[in-house]
């Protein structure tokens, strides 16, 4: 058995959406750290975090906000975004910022799983530290 578990910080204000991706994550061998919001994770950082799956729509500061601190520090990092509004433009406006994969709730479990495994073989799921800007 592989002594390096795939670590995956996932980011939204939905308690129900942070257990069903979480238990899908763990049941798929991944280990899962699980935030209420993009300032917990940006406190927390994502040392050892090999992909980072974050919501769209949150208070203070959204994902797409999250999605670019991160690329600041940690740009080989896969980011997806997962929202469950529709708001028309999100999805290209993800695109054009370079995020990893782009779904919509309620999610496509396979096709989450099929996307961060394409992601992190891409980019090797390098393990550099995230730390907080002051």
């Amino acid at each position: 058995m592989n002594d390096h578990r795939r670590t995956i910080a996932l980011v939204d204000d939905d308690p129900r959406i942070l257990e069903s991706l979480g238990e899908l994550f763990e049941s798929s061998g991944y280990l899962v750290r699980a935030y209420p919001s993009a300032k917990a994770v940006i406190d927390a950082g994502l040392c050892n975090v090999d992909c980072l799956i974050t919501d769209i729509g949150m208070a203070a500061v959204d994902g797409f906000e999250l999605h670019g601190l991160v690329k600041n520090v940690r740009p080989e990092l896969p980011v997806f975004l997962i929202t469950g509004r529709h708001v028309t433009g999100d999805q290209q406006r993800a695109v054009a910022r370079g995020v990893s994969g782009f779904f919509h709730k309620p999610v496509d479990g396979p096709a989450l799983l099929a996307a961060i495994g394409a992601a992190l073989c891409q980019h090797g799921g390098n393990n550099a530290q995230f730390h907080r800007k002051s």
